[in-house]
């Protein structure tokens, strides 16, 4: 299916003010009257969320498709995606390929949204994973954290982050791993108590399976994410494996990687906290 993917990433390039959180809150509770979100102004893991169920809205505006012509829906599955009201006069299947499915993810100050465009039947199917090249609590060695994620990983995927390979490739390649299955068990609408463990990615063969079978049909593109952050007058660099994944149903899956800012800059667009307060009060026009 020839159905192009568009990614989004704001980045929270400095801290929000109160005044900014509100006016932030108040528009989600009206453009996704779907999320229950907390109203918590000093959780910043909240404020990803109130972040991202935004996006969709920035989205739209930047089409320019008022809010009244469009519809945010949820498949039988618990996918998401967007209906628009099309001219279907001269082309009344125009208005069945013009469903949006999307996704959203965050981590941190990173947060992301990835959408195409088509049949309702063959875009609901997309994920994104994002996960800081970073570890929890920020005293432990990678080594110590990717144990304690153990459980999240097959034997195969264990080889792959051993200790004697050193704390950065060890970093690395557990965040790759996360975030490849975060995007696809958020593609097929899984639930948080997923058992990650039954998929294994196996990333030097480029292959994937689900319960010890191969999975076909799927596309997974994989790129890094480097960002400034301003706290207390200074900026922080961090940097955000993210990965997707979307089910094209072609014979076999695939891998992309993205190394090239230039070929990448083609389907993702960074934004970040201004550009986004900047249109807040007009996301509902």
């Amino acid at each position: 299916m020839d159905c192009p993917i568009l990614v989004w990433m704001l980045f929270l390039n400095r801290e929000m003010t109160p005044e900014e959180y509100e006016r932030c809150y108040q528009t989600m509770r009206q453009c996704a009257s779907h999320a229950q979100v907390p109203y918590a102004p000093a959780n910043c893991f909240l404020l990803g969320q109130v972040i991202a169920h935004l996006l969709p809205c920035l989205m739209m505006r930047h089409r320019r498709i008022p809010r009244a012509r469009w519809r945010d829906r949820v498949s039988p599955s618990g996918k998401r995606y967007i209906e628009q009201d099309v001219d279907t006069t001269a082309n009344p299947t125009q208005r069945l390929r013009a469903m949006i499915g999307y996704h959203l993810a965050y981590d941190n100050n990173l947060v992301g949204m990835v959408m195409t465009q088509g049949q309702m039947k063959d875009v609901i199917n997309i994920g994104l994973g994002v996960k800081q090249l970073s570890v929890t609590p920020s005293d432990v060695s990678a080594s110590t954290y990717a144990e304690s994620l153990h459980h999240r990983l097959t034997p195969l995927e264990l080889t792959f982050v051993a200790p004697s390979l050193g704390d950065e490739v060890v970093l690395r390649r557990l965040c790759l791993l996360l975030a490849l299955k975060q995007a696809y068990i958020k593609a097929i609408g899984q639930p948080l108590g997923f058992d990650w463990a039954r998929l294994e990615f196996d990333i030097p063969k480029e292959k994937v399976t689900g319960d010890g079978i191969p999975l076909q049909g799927w596309e997974f593109r994989v790129w890094q994410a480097q960002i400034g952050i301003e706290r207390n007058g200074e900026v922080v660099e961090e940097s955000y494996q993210c990965a997707l994944a979307f089910f094209r149903g072609t014979r076999e899956s695939h891998f992309i990687w993205h190394k090239e800012r230039e070929k990448l800059e083609s389907w993702v667009q960074f934004i970040n906290l201004d550009q986004l307060i900047n249109v807040v009060p007009k996301l509902m026009d």
